[in-house]
């Protein structure tokens, strides 16, 4: 009987780990068209949940998270957001962050995770989209320019300082071909033991 269990549970494991590999090789960043149905609460809930459960430098936990599925609050999200291709999207997730000191090193010198803490966060949070049947896009680059879209969004949603919106990641169904990108090849990023090292060819 426990040699039952442990082929189960091994088999479970081999499971979550080949689920956990097709969403990363299948999440890609999706600019077209979302189809209008609803994302359930329980879909946003467990994609926060799966953002909040990543690691965070000293554990300071600085991201925070707003899911919005009204319509009327997308509609005035969208009417800020440029460029418009997540104007189709019946959900976002917004994401937050605190500037919050880690520690201070051997130069006095204070260390904040807060960039790498996020970036952690939102990772997750596209993978599970993307493992629950979504897509989406990590748009940061139009939230923090120099028209500061993310301050406008913010003061929408009433987030309070020292909290900063970052991001937004819209979340639906796609109503388009989702294209994939073409990545280099293992040989030219990775290596093993020395940087550009060939493998050794087996025996």
């Amino acid at each position: 009987m426990q040699k039952m269990c442990s082929s189960m549970s091994d088999r479970c494991a081999a499971d979550i780990g080949e689920n956990n590999m097709n969403a990363i090789f299948e999440r890609h960043s999706y600019r077209g068209k979302y189809l209008p149905d609803a994302v359930p609460r329980a879909d946003l809930k467990r994609i926060m949940e799966a953002g909040l459960a990543a690691p965070s430098g000293c554990n300071k936990q600085n991201t925070a998270l707003i899911a919005v599925d009204n319509p009327q609050t997308l509609s005035r999200i969208k009417a800020i957001m440029s460029p418009t291709f997540c104007d189709s999207a019946p959900a976002m997730i917004c994401v937050l962050t605190l500037h919050k000191i880690a520690y201070q090193d051997g130069n006095g010198v204070d260390r904040c995770y807060a960039v790498q803490d996020y970036a952690a966060a939102i990772e997750n949070m596209l993978l599970e989209t993307v493992h629950l049947g979504y897509q989406s896009c990590w748009i940061e680059g139009h939230v923090t320019d120099a028209d500061r879209q993310g301050d406008r969004i913010a003061e929408l949603l009433g987030v309070q300082e020292p909290y900063q919106l970052i991001c937004v990641l819209p979340v639906g169904k796609a109503a388009e071909e989702v294209k994939t990108v073409r990545k280099r090849q293992f040989s030219e990023r990775a290596w093993f033991n020395a940087f550009g090292a060939a493998e050794p060819s087996a025996e």
